[in-house]
């Protein structure tokens, strides 16, 4: 007995259409480019989450640099008093607190000294 796979096909491409929404004219209008650049679109986010992750780390350290600057000591200096000192503080603590809380970084930095 013969398969009519008409309702599977269709069922695939309505998934391609769904997935190429906002897509540009022939992405989405063609199945096959469209499930190309869906593909090349995932690609792109699997990348793009990674990127994202250095990204914030980089903007932290410039954030807590400029931090320490202004209390007299450098990233690197205040990274290893932070080591030393058994401060557990995070990057993205340390800066949002150089930037929301100068107080509250100022005594972190002192604690750092002794």
């Amino acid at each position: 007995m013969r398969v009519k796979r008409g309702v599977t096909s269709r069922a695939k491409h309505n998934k391609i259409r769904k997935a190429t929404k906002g897509f540009s004219h022939p992405n989405r209008a063609s199945i096959k480019r469209g499930r190309q650049a869906v593909t090349k679109g995932l690609q792109f986010a699997t990348r793009d989450r990674k990127n994202r992750k250095r990204t914030f780390r980089e903007l932290w350290n410039t954030r807590i640099n400029a931090g320490a600057r202004l209390n007299g000591t450098t990233y690197s200096k205040l990274i290893a008093g932070l080591k030393g000192a058994g401060i557990t503080l995070d990057r993205k603590v340390l800066a949002e607190l150089a930037v929301n809380e100068p107080a509250a970084f100022t005594a972190v930095v002192k604690a750092t000294e002794k």
